[in-house]
């Protein structure tokens, strides 16, 4: 019978949570951090073991999960006395799972191949829901052989995984992904105000546009869900509701902005959803959607 393998999780959010749930099986040691003790002991009682430090978890692993929320995240994780790149054996897989810059992922590359620590950047796709239901979609970026290190963990919480190609990849296929995922939102949300203006239901858009895939499930669930919460609630309210997801997309927009920038691309309707997209996600439209 073959030894376990120590895999570590940093970052249990939302999303992480559940990812790092999945890994709890007869496969592996599971090693967990995160801020919030309430995470830890939740993730303690299905049988991981919560460490103090990050840099207790690297010591002790040789695959480390990442999914925090930003670069700056990612930077306090990796470095420092107590981060990643000073505990982490050699040869160690350190997979950033967050939605960051493609400047950063290839500095961090860097800085860990200094350590004899093999850095890849596999950002995924599908959401907290997508993480709860073990359907994610994860976007490799990094060696043939990294791909094959890495899958066996990922498809525990994933039903696909995708080699982007090599390192940095990944993360710039994510923040395609994401680019064209919130300017669905946007452009949806505008559409709606422009049927109901003219006396249609968004029911209709969906209707017609799910038959020749101008609409996708997420889309609608997004701008029905929306307008069926803005007439009832203040701008406050729908803050407090979308706030968390608003800061993201906003986040997000940027990584993939500055990510064009360096790579000398020009994207001026990028620019438009980044400065939209928090108001979209609010509902500051003209005037409130009506409840569908």
């Amino acid at each position: 019978m073959s030894e376990k393998k120590n895999v570590g999780f940093i970052g249990l959010g939302d999303i992480g949570r559940p990812m790092a749930k999945h890994l709890v099986t007869d496969a592996y040691n599971v090693y967990v951090f995160d801020l919030v003790q309430a995470a830890l002991d939740e993730l303690a009682e299905l049988g991981a073991r919560p460490c103090a430090s990050v840099g207790e978890l690297a010591a002790a692993c040789s695959h480390v999960g990442i999914c925090v929320r930003d670069d700056a995240q990612v930077e306090s994780v990796l470095h420092g006395d107590d981060g990643v790149l000073a505990n982490a054996a050699p040869g160690t897989v350190v997979a950033i799972h967050s939605t960051v810059t493609q400047a950063s992922l290839v500095r961090w590359v860097e800085e860990a191949a200094a350590k004899k620590l093999r850095l890849i950047d596999t950002p995924i796709t599908g959401g907290a829901s997508g993480a709860e239901a073990a359907t994610l979609c994860y976007m490799v970026g990094g060696t043939e052989e990294d791909l094959a290190a890495v899958t066996p963990v990922f498809m525990t919480s994933g039903e696909k995984v995708v080699h982007a190609g090599p390192v940095g990849s990944g993360i710039a296929l994510k923040l395609c992904n994401n680019y064209m995922q919130y300017a669905e939102f946007v452009v949806l949300a505008e559409a709606a105000r422009l049927a109901d203006a003219c006396g249609l239901s968004l029911d209709v858009i969906k209707e017609v546009g799910i038959a020749n895939g101008v609409v996708n499930p997420q889309m609608h669930q997004f701008v029905s869900g929306r307008n069926g919460l803005a007439p009832a609630c203040s701008d406050e309210q729908m803050v407090e509701i979308f706030g968390g997801f608003a800061t993201l997309a906003r986040k997000d927009m940027d990584c993939a902005l500055e990510t064009a920038e360096q790579n000398g691309v020009i994207m001026p309707t990028a620019e438009f959803i980044r400065d939209r997209i928090e108001d979209v996600f609010y509902a500051r439209d003209e005037s409130r959607p009506p409840a569908q």
